[in-house]
């Protein structure tokens, strides 16, 4: 038994009384401890205290519009000067209380905490330093359209400014202020375990768990003025963790909305037991022996981007959810070889309903334990690192669950502690939160979540999910981007949103230089991908979501009825200066109600038709070819990386549908499901190493195409020239760095001795052939043939060469110098360990 005074528990005393401020709280004693083996928390800290809770309101100063504020005349610096001065003003009022706080009224763990983070920085343990803004300017020399809109977008990086400011004057920096967890949540010292959590509208609260029998009157907390509530559990007589490591933990408050159990928001790992709907939270901090340590180096930044999308659960060709160990056993060596430098890694965060595909958390801190343990985790990506892989983690700060039971929903009995309160804070396409990125607890815990999972799991980097729905008040639903700026830059942009994506990426480009952050954009925001010093958003790259669109769109229509050149702008509409990351498909088409490109292909002939020894029908010949075909040219023309849902390399057959119960609406409809049946959840990766199946031959194409990549380096080559887009032969002939790429859309006219361009005389050979046979083509050419040019100008390049372009095919030819073959990738035959 033990007792509590003060927020600080003692072990059982008989002379001290029991406290009953929590009397009201039900007492819920239930004794099942969670086993597991494991990992603990980095113990530092941050000079800290919670905003309260009048700044986090709707009206909070960083929520306004540009036009609210600033006249287009004005500029980044007279902003800033106006912003400072009302900020001088807002100081002068709240800053001796906030001081206050922090240095004579906060509690003495406080004090030690500020006191821990002062030694390590004198004792140069923390010395990463995010570099400060520069003048927001640049982005005006980029784009000279902008000008006529430097009144919103001086005053979104005044804004900018003024926050990073205030993290600077009241938090000791973005670097202190991004290390929220080892503040919040559960920290752990020599002497015992502190834990604080934010919850102003909570009026009691206390610890519970297996460690003290779920009993809300053992461990009582204690709040201070800024809505943080905290308890210090010193260590047992024995020197032992007062919570042992596997217990379950839940926070009870007594809040606006009556009492509630929540798992902590800072939560490291959570658990459904089985047989039941809610997850318990789970104090995670195994004995040294059984953490895992990485052995491995990050590699560097690849300079041509070659992603694999994946999903741990469904990673199995059993219908099963999959772990972690065996992902890193059978998935990442087959990522390795078929030639993709990174992996990208979907549904890594917490969330309690599985078939959201991970979009809708609720526990952002932790990975989710479908797949195994956080040490599983790290193991994962510490053979990714072995393999020479970099790793991004699919991260969502755009939303959250709004399950009440497991997530931030409702945390502290109100609706608008970490969201927008009323309609502004529900997404309704989606049925979730939205955050309010005005609010500074807000900032402190989504920063400090991206930080987290690069410094404790070591991730390479990241995918942000849902950005447009970030980025506008109207979330991207039911409007149409036509690429007028005006769109970009009015009352629908949601100001901070946008300058909270500037702050996570300035912060992680400045402790991570290697980091790679993409962002999920469809609008096209201008300055996107611009450094933030520079006025931009500060993205790497923006995926390029129009393409996958335009695929499903031709593919809906006859051959006839495509348009090359309609292919050629789509493929190429992007801004300038600005990298992209595209692909043909993802994730979202393979989902349940869509097709993968293989399915708009060959439909129900998939079922039938792909043995080689069988006869192929024509809908397979035309899906084999046109599959190929596709996804050379979208890595060939659409950006500067590339993407790939895992499975579709080869064309997977069918679609993803997650394992689902009958829905019974409250109108009586009845939504049926799949028995839940995980047979559609899996990856069928047999169908793609089966020689006898024509899965193969797709598998190896995607293979030689990631390959040949890697050796020329062709998507982030400065040199890109299309030569032709001829609708009449439905050809197009593009260079893209030292290659010259060749691709007939005809159906059935095959071209002999046709003249392309080519700006490099010389010999060429065929690199590249989408109708070799070992990828299930016709071998209507002889790939050792060699190509020489021809003097005088033709379609606009300096000279000119004589191939074969047989219908339905696309060959790559690359130049070779004098008799210097070993430049060269041979046709098809990347042998297994390159």
């Amino acid at each position: 038994m033990v007792y509590t005074i003060s927020g600080v528990r003692f072990p059982h005393l008989s002379s001290i009384k029991k406290n009953s401020s929590l009397s009201s709280f039900n007492d819920d004693r239930r004794t099942n401890a969670v086993s597991f083996s494991l990992r603990k928390d980095t113990r530092s800290s941050g000079k800290i205290f919670a905003r309260k809770p009048s700044y986090d309101s709707e009206s909070s100063s960083l929520a306004t519009t540009a036009s609210d504020k600033v006249e287009p005349s004005e500029t980044v610096s007279e902003v800033t000067q106006e912003l400072d001065d009302v900020d001088a003003q807002i100081i002068e009022i709240e800053g001796q209380e906030q001081t206050s706080a922090l240095s004579t009224s906060g509690d003495q763990s406080y004090k030690a905490d500020i006191s821990t983070m002062s030694e390590s920085l004198d004792q140069g343990v923390v010395q990463r330093r995010i570099p400060p803004p520069g003048d927001g300017k640049k982005i005006y020399d980029i784009d000279p359209m902008l000008k006529s809109y430097d009144g919103h977008l001086d005053y979104r990086y005044g804004q900018y400014i003024k926050l990073r400011q205030e993290i600077d004057k009241n938090e000791g920096g973005l670097e202190a202020f991004s290390r929220g967890y080892e503040i919040f949540g559960f920290t752990r010292s020599a002497t015992g375990i502190t834990y604080r959590e934010w919850a102003p509208g909570a009026k009691a609260a206390s610890l519970i768990g297996d460690f003290n029998n779920w009993n809300s009157k053992a461990d009582v907390m204690t709040r201070n003025e800024y809505g943080v509530w905290e308890i210090f559990l010193p260590n047992n007589a024995d020197g032992s963790s007062a919570i042992p490591h596997g217990s379950r933990v839940k926070i009870r408050m007594d809040t606006p909305t009556g009492i509630k159990d929540s798992i902590p928001a800072w939560i490291k790992y959570s658990v459904q037991p089985p047989g039941e709907i809610p997850y318990n939270g789970v104090y995670y901090d195994p004995a040294e022996e059984d953490k895992y340590v990485f052995k491995h180096p990050r590699p560097r930044k690849p300079t041509s981007l070659r992603i694999y999308e994946s999903h741990v659960g469904m990673s199995s060709t059993e219908p099963m959810i999959n772990t972690y160990a065996n992902f890193r056993d059978d998935v990442l060596p087959r990522i390795k070889k078929l030639g993709y430098n990174a992996v990208q890694i979907m549904a890594i965060q917490e969330h309690s309903y599985y078939a959201s595909f991970g979009y809708h958390v609720t526990n952002f801190f932790a990975p989710s334990s479908r797949f195994g343990t956080p040490d599983d985790l790290k193991s994962l990506i510490d053979k990714a690192h072995e393999l020479g892989l970099v790793v991004l983690m699919d991260i969502v700060h755009s939303h959250a669950s709004k399950n009440t039971l497991d997530g931030l929903d409702m945390f502290d009995g109100t609706d608008g502690q970490y969201f927008h309160s009323g309609e502004r804070g529900y997404h309704w396409m989606w049925d979730s939160r939205l955050f309010n990125y005005g609010s500074w607890e807000v900032l402190r815990y989504l920063l400090s979540n991206a930080r987290w999972w690069l410094e404790e799991y070591k991730f390479d980097g990241f995918r942000f999910d849902g950005v447009t729905s970030m980025m506008y008040t109207h979330h991207g639903l039911q409007v149409e981007f036509t690429g007028n700026y005006n769109e970009y830059f009015g009352y629908s942009t949601d100001v901070d949103a946008v300058v909270y994506l500037m702050l996570v990426n300035d912060m992680i480009h400045g402790l991570y230089p290697e980091a790679i952050v993409v962002g999920e954009d469809v609008s096209g925001m201008p300055a996107f991908c611009v450094p933030v010093q520079d006025g931009g958003v500060g993205f790497d790259y923006r995926l390029h979501m129009a393409v996958a669109d335009k695929w499903i769109e031709l593919l809906k229509k006859r051959d006839e009825d495509w348009q090359v050149g309609d292919v050629v702008f789509t493929l190429t509409n992007r801004r300038w200066g600005e990298k992209c990351v595209v692909y043909a498909e993802s994730h979202d088409q393979a989902l349940v109600g869509d097709k993968t490109i293989a399915f708009w292909l060959m439909d129900k002939d998939m079922y039938d038709f792909m043995a080689v020894d069988k006869q192929a029908t024509p809908r397979v010949d035309r899906g084999i070819a046109l599959h190929k075909m596709i996804r050379l040219i979208t890595m060939g023309l659409g950006g500067e990386g590339y993407l790939n849902f895992m499975g579709n390399e080869f064309g997977h057959p069918e679609w993803i549908d997650f394992p689902r119960t009958d829905r019974h609406l409250p109108d009586g409809r009845v939504i049926p499901g799949n028995n839940g049946s995980y047979d559609k959840c899996r990856r069928r990766f047999d169908l793609g190493d089966a020689e006898y199946l024509r899965y193969h031959g797709l598998q190896e194409f995607d293979r030689a195409m990631q390959h040949l990549e890697e050796k020329y380096g062709f998507m982030t080559s400065e040199h890109q020239y299309i030569s032709r887009k001829d609708e009449g032969d439905r050809v197009i002939v593009f260079e893209r760095g030292n290659l010259v790429f060749v691709f007939n859309f005809h159906w059935t006219n095959s071209y002999s001795d046709y003249r392309i361009g080519c700006s490099v005389p010389g010999k060429y050979k065929i690199v590249l052939d989408s109708d070799g046979s070992l990828f299930g083509g016709f071998s209507r050419l002889d790939d050792s043939a060699e190509f020489f040019t021809s003097d005088g100008r033709y379609d606009d390049r300096p000279c000119s060469l004589m191939v074969y372009a047989p219908c339905r095919t696309a060959v790559v030819y690359a130049a070779v110098g004098g008799n210097d073959d070993s430049s060269l990738v041979p046709i098809g035959l990347v042998p297994d360990d390159v």
